[in-house]
């Protein structure tokens, strides 16, 4: 198994022991054309929303805006919009993504690649790079197309 993956089942199994039920914060930012920012992580597979764990004492919004920052150098210049709260527990039980929409942001820099984000980029929804995630690309049509939300991740 590579050492992405048993770092990733490692902290799976921490997050689960530690707490009974976890929350994430993602944010699909979008340019005016409606390009999409994704990140690739350095220790797990895909393309994915920016985002992350909200802390203990932390609100989602908190978490959402410190996460943006931190993976792609994204400010927010207005409220996002809440979009969803989805159960990803198929893959991970317990676990819950509070789903935003972000249209009014600036990015004053791009983080040089790291061990926590390997890559950021801007894509066309038609377009988005080979091994964008499932559920990323469900979102995008739920959000840009205006599909039916689902429940789940």
């Amino acid at each position: 198994m590579p050492h992405k993956i048993l770092v990733q089942k490692f902290m799976q199994r921490y997050w689960r022991w530690t707490r009974g039920l976890t929350l994430g914060a993602q944010g699909v930012v979008l340019t005016p054309a409606n390009k999409v920012l994704l990140v690739r992580h350095g220790y797990r597979p895909g393309w994915h929303f920016p985002g992350g764990g909200v802390e203990m004492n932390e609100s989602v919004l908190t978490a959402l805006t410190r996460e943006l920052e931190e993976e792609a150098g994204v400010v927010l210049t207005k409220p996002p919009e809440f979009f969803g709260l989805y159960a990803h527990i198929p893959a991970y039980p317990g676990d819950h993504i509070a789903l935003f929409v972000v249209r009014d942001w600036t990015q004053a820099r791009v983080p040089e690649p790291n061990r926590e984000i390997a890559e950021i980029g801007f894509f066309e929804p038609a377009m988005l790079p080979a091994g964008t995630h499932a559920s990323t690309r469900a979102r995008l049509v739920e959000i840009l197309a205006g599909k039916p939300k689902s429940e789940t991740w």
